[in-house]
């Protein structure tokens, strides 16, 4: 019995998903976070690759309230700009503390 070609490749079609990436802990625990955050429920299909979990991170992060500190530089973030402030011996502007943004520019500008 032969099986004819076009049969072949609906089978193999159904069936190819090797190139669809689990979605990594990093992810699923900043998923539920912003579930949590913003009480909303947790699609299971959410869950299931790296690309569905990013679309539904990147829509639903506006819906978590922001706090006074959510716009801070992570505390990487402070200690590389001050590993590269005491390499380079300058100074970080006090204003970079308050905004993500512009510590990362002052990062970018003396690395």
């Amino acid at each position: 019995m032969q099986q004819s070609h076009s049969d072949g490749l609906n089978a193999v079609s159904s069936s190819n998903d090797y190139h669809v990436l689990p979605a990594t802990e990093k992810q699923i625990f900043f998923d539920q976070q912003i579930a949590k955050r913003a009480n909303i429920d947790l699609p299971a299909n959410a869950l299931v690759d790296r690309q569905r979990i990013s679309r539904w991170i990147e829509v639903h992060m506006s819906a978590v309230p922001k706090s006074r500190f959510s716009n801070y530089p992570s505390s990487k973030q402070v200690g590389f700009a001050e590993r590269i402030a005491r390499i380079k011996r300058r100074d970080i502007p006090r204003e970079c503390f308050q905004d993500r943004g512009m510590m990362s520019k002052w990062i970018d500008s003396n690395v």
